[in-house]
């Protein structure tokens, strides 16, 4: 059966770039206000002096640190997932642009456009990649 293989990753990666850096900047802005809002917590809770206040203040700062560890981890658990697609034959390669883009925005642009090229398409910068060849698929 010939099918064309899918270019979602390779025609959308300035979208697939723009949430890495979004993800990127979550990753070092989360952990820094994490950090800050307990440190304020704390520091009104031990001038309050109050054992309860103390209690309340440190759990809030747990569940900040939980919230802050899931949120890092995200790009992770979407290049993971990425991964175990690109496993399937019809779409081989296509999605390891979008996990490049989201863990490495930076190399985003040249994946999308080594893969757009290494299936005979053509690329541009503006709109991404067309004239995939079909392949075929057992």
């Amino acid at each position: 059966m010939l099918t064309m293989a899918p270019s979602v990753c390779s025609d959308l990666w300035g979208v697939w770039q723009i949430l890495g850096w979004v993800l990127m900047v979550f990753k070092i802005v989360i952990p820094i206000l994490i950090i800050l809002f307990g440190m304020i917590d704390l520091g009104k809770a031990v001038v309050a002096s109050k054992d309860d206040e103390i209690k309340k203040a440190i759990k809030s700062l747990a569940m900040r640190a939980v919230a802050g560890i899931v949120i890092f981890f995200i790009p992770t658990l979407v290049a993971t997932i990425f991964k175990l697609v690109d496993g399937f034959q019809e779409v081989k390669g296509e999605y390891d642009v979008c996990a490049t883009c989201i863990s490495s925005p930076g190399k985003c642009q040249t994946t999308a456009e080594s893969h757009c090229t290494s299936h005979s398409g053509t690329w541009n910068k503006d709109t991404g990649c067309s004239g995939f060849q079909a392949t075929k698929t057992e």
